[in-house]
This record gives C-alpha cells, sequence and structure tokens, in this order.
C-alpha cells in the first residue's frame, strides 16, 4: 500500500462528489448576481435577452449539457484528479495539455482570489447595513475568513465537502421556496412569454450574446473530476455527479431566472431598478417579502459564495499536486501533509495567491475602479473575468479535442455533436469577453490571453521530469 493511502480519509462517495461540484458553481450565487448581465443592464455593450433571460438560460443549459457530456465520457476513461488538463492532454496531447493545465488553473486560482476579495467586502457591508456594526475593515473579514478556508482544506477533503454540501442545501433549500413563493404569489400573471424571443427587446441578437452569461452560470461544474483520486468508484460515481450537478443546477437556475423576471411583472425597467440586488429587492418588505426574510436571503448567499470558497480550494491544491506529479511543475508541489494526507504545499500556494489579491485590493482600491461598484465588487470582477476567459478556453480547447481523446467510443455521433456544440458555446463565451468591452474589465481578457499565449509556449519548452508518486512530508523528512 502506497504511503497516500495510508494516510488518506475513507473515500469519497457519490453525494461528496457531486457537493464539490455544485459547490463550487455556486448556484444560489451565481443567480443572485448574473440576472441583471442576462436581461442586458450591466453588460458592457448593453446587449441582452431583456425579458427573455430564461431562454437564455435555456439555450445555455442545452449548450453546457453537451460540455458536460464530454467530461462525463472523459471520467469515465481518466481517474485522475487534473480533470480538464488530463483530458485536454488525452485529446490534443501533452504538450498542449501542459499548456492547459497551467491555464486552467491560474484560472481557478484567480477565481478563487476573486472571491477572497469579494467575501469579506459583502459581508462587511451587509453587517454595517443591516446591524451598524463595521468595527472590522473588509480587508480583516477577508483575512478571517481565508484563514477559516485555509483550514478547512487542510483538515482534509471529507470535511470540505461536507461543508460545502451543508453550505449548498440550506443556500438552495432557502432560495428554492423563496422563487416558488413568489410564482404562486404572481398567479395568474405568471406567463411563458419569458420563454419566447418576442420578449427581447434585441431579438435573437440579444438572446444569443446572453448565452454567454447563461454558459458561466455554470462555471466550475466539473469540479468532481478532481477529487477522482479520493473517490470510490470514480468511473462510476464522478461521470454521475458531473451530469447530476449540471442538471440539478440547470433547474435551479431556471427556476431562479424566471421567478425573478415574474417577481418584477416582465419588466425589464423593474429588474434595472433593482440591478444591485435583485433576489434581495424581491425578498424585501413591500415586495414578497420582510426584513427577515430579506436578511435570511443575504445570509444563504454569503453561505453560498464560502461553498464556491471551498470548492475552488479544494479543486486548485488537487489540480496542481496532479501538475506536480506529471512533472509539469517542480515535485514539492505534489507534497502531501503527513497527518492529514492533503496537499500541503499546494494549500500554502493557494493561501498566498489569495492573501496577494486581498492586500492588493486594500492598498490599490482604485486600481481597477468600474463606476458604480464598491472597490472590492470591482476588483471581483476584474479578477472573475480573468479567471473565466481560462476556463472558456480550456472548455474550448477539452471540447475540440474531444473526437480525438474519446476515439473508440460507442457513440462516435455523440462525441461529435456534444463537441460542435461545446465549440459553438464556448467560442461565443470568449468573444462575449473581449467584444466591445470597456476598460478596465477588457484588460483583464487580454490578460488571460497573454497568459494562454505564456502557458503555450512553456507548455512546449518546460520538459516534464516524470517522477514517482510522491510521499507525505513526514516520510520525506524520515528518508522512507
Amino acid at each position: 500500500m502506497s504511503p497516500y493511502n495510508s494516510t488518506s480519509p475513507p473515500k469519497l462517495k457519490l453525494v461528496d462528489v457531486i457537493a464539490q461540484s455544485v459547490g463550487f458553481m455556486g448556484p444560489v450565487f451565481s443567480v443572485s448576481i448574473l440576472l441583471p448581465q442576462l436581461v442586458g443592464i450591466t453588460t458592457a455593450t448593453g446587449k441582452g435577452a431583456g425579458g427573455a433571460a430564461p431562454l437564455a438560460v435555456l439555450l445555455g443549459t442545452i449548450g453546457m449539457l453537451g460540455i458536460g457530456w464530454i467530461v462525463s465520457a472523459y471520467a469515465r476513461r481518466i481517474h485522475a484528479a487534473g480533470s480538464l488538463y488530463n483530458y485536454v492532454t488525452e485529446g490534443i496531447g501533452p504538450r498542449v495539455g501542459a499548456a492547459a493545465g497551467y491555464v486552467y488553473y491560474l484560472g481557478v486560482l484567480i477565481l478563487g482570489a476573486a472571491i477572497a476579495v469579494l467575501i469579506g467586502g459583502t459581508l462587511h457591508d451587509t453587517l454595517a447595513a443591516e446591524f451598524g456594526f463595521d468595527a472590522v475593515p473588509v480587508w480583516g473579514w477577508n483575512l478571517i475568513l481565508l484563514a477559516v478556508l485555509l483550514a478547512i482544506v487542510h483538515i482534509g477533503v471529507q470535511i470540505s465537502v461536507k461543508a460545502q454540501l451543508v453550505l449548498a442545501l440550506v443556500s438552495i433549500g432557502v432560495l428554492t421556496v423563496f422563487f416558488v413563493y413568489i410564482i404562486v404569489k404572481v398567479g395568474g400573471d405568471n406567463s411563458v412569454s419569458a420563454f419566447q424571443p418576442s420578449s427581447a427587446a434585441q431579438g435573437w441578437g440579444g438572446i444569443a450574446f446572453s448565452v454567454i452569461y447563461g454558459v458561466l452560470l455554470f462555471t466550475g461544474f466539473e469540479a468532481a473530476a478532481n477529487l477522482a483520486e479520493e473517490t470510490a468508484e470514480p468511473k462510476r460515481a464522478i461521470p454521475r455527479a458531473v451530469l447530476i450537478s449540471l442538471i440539478a443546477s440547470a433547474a435551479f437556475f431556471l427556476l431562479g431566472s424566471y421567478a425573478q423576471i415574474a417577481g418584477f411583472h416582465f419588466n425589464v425597467a423593474e429588474v434595472a431598478e433593482n440591478a444591485g440586488a435583485p433576489i434581495t429587492a424581491l425578498a424585501s418588505p413591500g415586495a414578497y417579502g420582510s426584513t427577515g426574510v430579506a436578511r435570511l436571503v443575504e445570509l444563504v448567499i454569503l453561505l453560498d459564495m464560502f461553498a464556491v470558497y471551498i470548492g475552488i480550494g479544494v479543486s486548485s491544491t488537487r489540480g496542481l499536486r496532479t501538475m506536480a506529479k506529471d512533472g509539469w511543475l517542480p515535485r514539492p508541489i505534489a507534497r502531501l501533509s503527513a497527518t492529514r494526507g492533503t496537499p500541503v504545499v499546494g494549500t500554502v500556494i493557494v493561501g498566498a495567491v489569495f492573501l496577494t489579491c486581498v492586500l492588493l485590493s486594500a492598498v490599490f482600491p482604485h486600481a481597477v475602479e468600474v463606476p458604480g461598484l464598491p472597490d472590492y465588487f470591482a476588483w471581483y470582477v476584474w479578477l472573475s473575468a480573468f479567471g473565466i476567459f481560462c476556463l472558456a478556453v480550456i472548455y474550448f480547447a477539452m471540447c475540440a479535442g474531444a473526437p480525438r481523446g474519446l476515439r473508440g467510443h460507442r457513440s462516435p455521433a455523440l462525441v461529435w455533436i456534444s463537441s460542435a456544440v461545446g465549440v459553438v458555446i464556448t467560442g461565443g463565451a470568449l468573444f462575449g469577453a473581449v467584444y466591445q468591452v470597456p476598460a478596465p474589465t477588457k484588460w483583464a481578457a487580454y490578460a488571460a490571453i497573454g497568459w494562454v499565449v505564456l502557458a503555450l509556449v512553456a507548455g512546449f519548452v518546460v520538459r516534464p521530469a516524470r517522477t514517482a508518486e510522491p510521499v507525505p512530508a513526514k516520510a520525506v523528512a524520515s528518508g522512507v
């Protein structure tokens, strides 16, 4: 038995890896901030689906099901913690695969850093607005929450996924009930117009542009695959977890987008008036809730945000370890904790990247200023734009390489169809990330493009150092 197995906790079950994917996606967090973008109120170009936002989500869901099917097909063949990095390697080759790993995991790290900056600011402003408490500054909350995150990630994946499961179930459960309540209260005024192209002022052009944001709702759905090495029966559990997470989240996104549009009486102008926090506005007194309900909604959004934070932390450490095992990163990054069996150096890297971005946002709050947004939210927009672009590049590469990587599959026609759908959807998302986007947000996409180029160069220049399975830190120190 290897040292890794001797120190690792009991194998994860299906529900645990589902929690990882759902936790990374953050359905509550996503649906609470992306409605204005879907409608077209806060997009850089002013384009959007308007009252047909739920239709854009439905179309985005169809596209993501194609991508999700490819991930699940790969997961039946490859049981490593590198997930998409391994899949691109299989489809296009080891050099481009290495570049994909560099792009993917820096993207994931920066997405986590975006949450690290946002979560403290959101908590600070919520406490100040609701209870008049602002004794702890934004950066102070960010540091406290970062310490909690690192402790959870270090203690072990069993604790991590259980925490995500609880946070996600509570937040999704509360908002599902609230969304159903809104629809019931709307009563006879409910309408299928939200799923009709005629409800979009800009027609199919606006709907097509908003599909980009429909796709972004699902970012991180593949995170379950990062736990393949720690999962019992990964060949069976991981593909199921990916598709179950995708379908369940799709149902929640459709419910949430429709309930919000219906709650604002299918009136885009009303959505615009509450673009900062549409769900909280609906939960407030005079709408569909009360002060208590509004506070509960704010709480579950924060809880889901922290679930995303945990999911990204777990995925990052496992992915970095896999790349180190494969020789594309220094061997010490693959080292495990002697007592917990968790990636100890990877956890340090995650903490360092998140801390750096937190400090930068505190010292240079106006460096990426966006009019109308708090400083911390502007930083979140910039950092998440970089991270999402990187992930979209890898989705694109994975789909493009799927016909080769999944050669021999029993359903080749389905492979080609899913590949084509994925390439079109992710290609559109990449185009939307740079087309007519103003500064400073556009510089995030340009920075991501620069990183993709550097990663490709590194992939062809770096000579991988093949190593044996790394042993825990204690074993290394004792010479075992």
